[in-house]
């Protein structure tokens, strides 16, 4: 992946395992063809390193040096990457807990692609069919409660109040080992503890319900509480779908299929380097094209632009030689 994307690469681990991690390094570096160069692969050893690290672009900003380095933190086992190319960071894919990248976001100037939060939401709306609406909302919350795509809210329609559908969702969830907290509607109507904030995520077996009145409802608390990550709407009826998919402003949207799916493996990008809930650059599941960037080559014989005094661009693809 990162010599695909023409990056050095730098692991770090947790302090737990050094080492293995040190066993693991030499055994990836040996692996390398001499024609690479082992160096290519470093490793980092202490957390304690990367403040230092993150300072580089900041002290280098008013220098000459235009020379790039791409960092990649990642606190989950057994490392993080740091892709790099020579001694200036251009920008920094962490990866970990809600802390880690919130600290990394506000001690540093180099630009971070990332995301500090995974509010994840699913809405059943009233024309869900129950049996898939039980599974998605079992399946978004319990497949890995602490994984940035798990749902941590639960919306549902007012309408499925009367017909029991939400008692048998919260059932769903409950006889599962959830703890549920509710909104201000969702907690008088379930007798549940109203949730301190709907802007949390449990990263456990726990998440907040509320009742909404409509997909519109759905849609302004997604856009007030979420964190643009992944949301799913659970209808069978199309033109709802259809509404939600193109309003709700995340970097993966759904119908009818759980908020887990949102992964690079799943998504078909190879080995994930990160989750970007920005809205430029790469968004959604990172793989190894979001880490690359278009360089233009021309070989001409003397063409000058000249105003464009009689010329006429004609625009076609060419094959790429090696």
């Amino acid at each position: 992946m990162h010599l695909y994307s023409g990056n050095g690469l730098l692991l770090k681990g947790g302090k737990e395992a050094r080492r293995s991690n040190a066993i693991l390094h030499k055994v990836i570096t040996d692996a390398i063809p001499e024609t690479v160069g082992g160096k290519l692969i470093g490793l980092v050893t202490s957390r304690e390193e990367i403040p230092d690290l993150l300072k580089v672009n900041t002290d280098l900003q008013t220098g000459s040096c235009n020379k790039s380095l791409y960092l990649f933190l990642n606190w989950n086992p057994p490392f993080a990457y740091v892709l790099q190319l020579d001694d200036v960071i251009d920008l920094v894919i962490p990866r970990g807990s809600n802390k880690l990248v919130t600290q990394i976001k506000n001690t540093t100037k180099i630009p971070v692609l990332g995301h500090a939060d995974g509010i994840c939401h699913v809405y059943v709306d009233k024309s869900c069919d129950t049996d898939m609406a039980k599974r998605i909302v079992s399946d978004a919350k319990l497949d890995y409660p602490a994984a940035c795509n798990a749902m941590e809210t639960l919306l549902v329609h007012k309408d499925l109040e009367q017909n029991a559908v939400l008692n048998e969702l919260i059932f769903a969830l409950q006889s599962n080992g959830v703890t549920l907290y509710g909104g201000p509607r969702a907690s008088a109507i379930l007798n549940i503890p109203e949730a301190r904030s709907f802007n949390h995520e449990y990263c456990a077996k726990a998440c907040t319900v509320e009742v909404v009145e409509d997909v519109y409802g759905a849609i302004d608390h997604i856009h007030r509480h979420g964190s643009a990550h992944t949301d799913c709407i659970v209808t069978e009826d199309h033109e709802v779908a259809e509404l939600f998919l193109r309003q709700v402003d995340s970097a993966a949207v759904f119908h009818n299929a759980s908020t887990r799916f949102s992964d690079g493996f799943r998504f078909g990008l190879g080995a994930e380097v990160g989750v970007s809930t920005g809205r430029i650059h790469a968004r959604g599941p990172v793989g190894v094209e979001g880490l690359l960037t278009t360089r233009w080559i021309m070989r001409g014989k003397g063409q000058v632009v000249d105003g464009d005094n009689g010329i006429v661009y004609t625009h076609q693809d060419i094959p790429i030689q090696a």
